[in-house]
């Protein structure tokens, strides 16, 4: 008899899961589980953790979803308070399994993980399969060290010479094995996290499978928003400006390729237009910076990054944790830092801007930025935050927080989120420096830059 283990990951779904299907037609009993890793969660030298409160909580939500529709199919989920390199070797030996199966992983810290299990089981067979990415890793026109260093040349070829495969359906059946009984997830005591961190915690939306179908259905043919995305995706305030498909793509809840396949039934049945393209694009893109991130390694953590270029980082501390909590002075990234720290979730908009400023006008390294959002995003991608923040780094033109609070009409988006401000009018509430206010700190600085944007808005 073969008896298989399932180890999920960040692929934390049945719908288009290879490896899930490929472990139930090739074994006759099957184990499944998921192992939350310890170190995931600990101090950072900067002074906060690796991964807070909202990426746990949204993670707990996420992973007891897929436990409970596993057991809607007689499965259970064994989840694990050790780390995978403990737990693995341990329920491989008690069970007498003989094959793993799982997702590939491709990021530096993952790999090592993955690795010391494997070292650990020289005699099991370890069965990993691609599902990261809306185009699959073999179908695409390049190998990972060709990688182009745009994406535009990335693009336009894999686009024309690939196309994403037929994702696999949701299995009718498990061959699970019928001894095993699904296990708590961990408290948030275990991992060091307090009862207050914890209930005051509300991410911005619920994790799991069921909740990013439904928001799935919702953006496209419930609401048909989607239509409109091109325009609103700019926006910050509320939830039906953008997709918010992201969160549930960051830990596999989702598949890119269930969301193309979606699209392009939408596209057929109620609009094609440039929005649909848009989400496409940005699923591609997404791709581009997974393989990318492969192709460069540990090199996107460093400061100088792949580029090896240098900027004068000046490294302030006290700057810096005024911008970690929202209390620079300068509306537009406080409510966006804000909105972050409280729900676990930024618009695009608000990450570009709060950023450029950090980098640009605070003059702080830019990793420093990175590992404070990777701590909070629950839509945290590894490839995606840092090579983004890199190319605000290297690669992009300054944004002026100042004018884009005003070309983007945030002040409403303001007030949800600095109440102290909720007072002011439409003119006021983006430049309070001008006016008395006890209660909002005053800027950090303000620049000459700012001089012509600031003065538009006291023309209102």
């Amino acid at each position: 008899m073969k008896i298989g283990l399932v180890w999920f990951k960040n692929d934390l779904r049945l719908f288009d899961n290879e490896a899930l299907c490929k472990a139930i037609s090739n074994c006759d009993k099957l184990i499944f589980c998921y192992c939350v890793e310890e170190s995931l969660f600990q101090k950072l030298d900067l002074g906060f953790r690796k991964a807070d409160i909202s990426r746990f909580k949204f993670l707990e939500d996420s992973v007891l979803n897929l436990q409970s529709n596993l057991e809607k199919l007689s499965g259970h989920l064994l989840i694990s308070t050790k780390s995978a390199k403990e737990f693995i070797p341990q329920i491989v030996k008690e069970h007498n399994i003989t094959e793993v199966y799982g997702e590939m992983e491709y990021a530096p810290e993952e790999l090592i993980l993955v690795d010391s299990v494997q070292k650990k089981l020289p005699n099991v067979s370890f069965n990993f399969y691609w599902g990261k990415t809306l185009y699959h890793i073999d179908d695409i026109p390049f190998t990972i060290s060709n990688i182009p260093l745009t994406s535009k040349a990335y693009r336009i070829p894999t686009s024309n010479e690939s196309e994403p495969r037929v994702p696999y359906l949701s299995p009718s059946y498990l061959n699970a094995d019928t001894n095993i009984m699904s296990t708590e997830f961990p408290s948030y005591s275990l991992l060091g996290f307090t009862k207050e961190e914890y209930e005051m915690a509300e991410t911005y939306v619920e994790g799991g499978e069921d909740n990013g179908l439904k928001r799935l259905y919702h953006y496209t043919f419930e609401t048909e928003l989607l239509t409109g995305y091109r325009w609103t995706r700019n926006r910050s305030l509320g939830m039906e400006y953008s997709s918010k498909f992201s969160p549930y793509l960051a830990l596999g809840c989702i598949s890119p390729r269930e969301i193309y396949r979606n699209v392009q039934h939408y596209e057929t049945v109620v609009k094609k237009n440039q929005s649909t393209w848009w989400i496409i694009f940005e699923l591609v893109w997404r791709d581009y910076f997974t393989f990318k991130g492969m192709k460069f390694g540990n090199e996107i953590f460093k400061t100088k990054g792949f580029k090896k270029k240098e900027l004068l980082f000046e490294n302030n501390i006290n700057y810096f944790e005024r911008w970690c909590e929202g209390n620079t002075g300068i509306p537009f990234i406080d409510a966006h830092m804000r909105q972050l720290n409280e729900t676990g979730y930024m618009s695009n908009r608000g990450r570009v801007n709060c950023s450029s400023y950090l980098i640009h006008d605070l003059k702080i390294d830019w990793t420093w930025g990175a590992a404070y959002f990777e701590s909070k995003l629950i839509d945290y991608d590894v490839s995606a935050n840092w090579l983004n923040w890199h190319v605000q780094a290297y690669e992009i033109y300054y944004t002026n927080p100042v004018n884009q609070s005003n070309k983007y009409k945030s002040q409403e988006f303001i007030r949800k989120w600095i109440p102290e401000l909720k007072n002011y009018n439409d003119m006021e509430i983006l430049i309070p420096w001008e006016y008395e206010n006890s209660d909002y700190p005053k800027p950090i600085a303000l620049y000459q830059k700012w001089t012509r944007s600031i003065n538009l808005i006291k023309k209102l």
